[in-house]
């Protein structure tokens, strides 16, 4: 998952196949969607366009998403597969970025910045706004408001030395029940301890290939700690 920049269209999100399906099973030619999109919602394509939308060619802009996801009688989110923008969270859910702006208490100039350059500028109430009107995971959230690298390194050092220590400072930056976070950094750990001990003979030094082990999965440690929590 990455921020990205604000691209014009609804990005690698859209899913072209599920809007062909919600068509056929409405019994509708591309054409006919295109025409409902511009007789309800004022919105010009032609039927190339929606068939392009339906194979991966292109993907449409926030407005055309939310004519066509009318025009299909379903939301905007029943198009989108995994989110993987702000933006695209935003576009999911149907809101505009002026209605996000009021949610969480800043100037639509300010949060259209946090959208379209991924700099957070909030503040701790704001991620907590944030989260709420766009129903984002907790990955997501944290990601979003730049406290993905901050988490990464707690995560290393509790993966790689006692963990119980770190249980307090991941807990502020993680909103999740304490409990969750002790298993998580419980189960990353020993995780860590049995990757990189795997290859070692008794009262041997670490080999090349399990030192290589331990990087790795320090590396992917953000992912392994979502991963233990969902498990």
């Amino acid at each position: 998952m990455h921020y990205g920049t604000s691209r014009g269209q609804a990005g690698s999100s859209f899913d072209g196949t599920t809007a062909r399906r919600l068509r056929e099973e409405l019994r509708m030619a591309p054409a006919d969607v295109a025409y409902g999109m511009r007789a309800a919602y004022g919105v010009a394509v032609d039927a190339r366009t929606v068939a392009a939308w339906e194979a991966g060619v292109a993907a449409p802009d926030e407005r055309q998403l939310a004519a066509l996801a009318g025009a299909l009688w379903c939301s905007a989110s029943d198009l989108m597969g995994s989110p993987g923008t702000l933006r695209e969270y935003r576009m999911a859910r149907g809101v505009s970025r002026a209605d996000v702006a009021l949610e969480i208490g800043v100037a639509p100039e300010a949060y259209a910045h946090i959208e379209d350059t991924g700099a957070w500028t909030g503040d701790a109430r704001q991620a907590e706004a944030l989260a709420r009107v766009l129903r984002l995971p907790v990955p997501a959230l944290i990601e979003f408001t730049g406290r993905d690298e901050e988490l990464a390194a707690l995560l290393r050092k509790a993966a790689t030395t006692r963990w119980q220590a770190y249980v307090n400072q991941v807990g502020a930056l993680v909103p999740l029940p304490s409990e969750d976070v002790e298993e998580g950094l419980r189960a990353l750990h020993a995780g860590y301890q049995s990757t990189a001990a795997a290859s070692l003979g008794w009262g041997q030094p670490a080999s090349a290939t399990s030192r290589e082990a331990g990087r790795t999965y320090l590396q992917e440690i953000l992912t392994r700690f979502w991963e233990a929590i969902e498990g």
